[in-house]
């Protein structure tokens, strides 16, 4: 699988994830979709951020460059709300809102990715090498592909 099929399909999967939120009525199911989320964004961010970025610096443009520094910070950014999710009371007002935040984070983040990096990263580094660079994805991710998400 290329890497840009995984990355997509990880964020499917945890846009799922963000509607079943919206979704589910209790604290205790909100929190565990909560905490569902959390995991499968930290494990998406860490091989990004490990293997896919590094690969796509390695295009050597300016406009690359420039997209590699944006996704860390939009990364760090969405690292800092991740860290206070968890405590927030579900039934206080402020989850939702820091929920609704997150989520249009992630929004964002995977329309410049789909729309600008991933096409870039397919043209310039070619086929070959996003099926290896999808191997070495998969392998960090621990075959939980079609359980995890981002």
């Amino acid at each position: 699988m290329k890497a840009t099929d995984l990355l997509k399909k990880q964020h499917r999967q945890v846009e799922k994830l963000f509607k079943q939120a919206k979704n589910t009525e209790d604290a205790r199911g909100r929190r565990q979709v909560m905490e569902q989320i959390i995991s499968a964004l930290k494990l998406h961010t860490k091989i990004e951020e490990e293997v896919f970025y590094p690969a796509v610096r390695e295009i050597g443009t300016s406009k690359a460059e420039e997209m590699i520094d944006e996704a860390f910070e939009e990364h760090h950014v969405v690292d800092l709300v991740m860290a206070e999710l968890p405590k927030v009371d579900p039934e206080d007002e402020r989850f939702e809102a820091k929920m609704t935040v997150l989520s249009e984070l992630i929004e964002h983040h995977v329309e410049e990715e789909e729309g600008e990096m991933f096409p870039m990263a397919e043209k310039k580094l070619g086929s070959e090498r996003m099926k290896e660079l999808g191997q070495q994805l998969e392998q960090m991710a621990g075959g939980t592909t079609g359980r995890r998400a981002a």
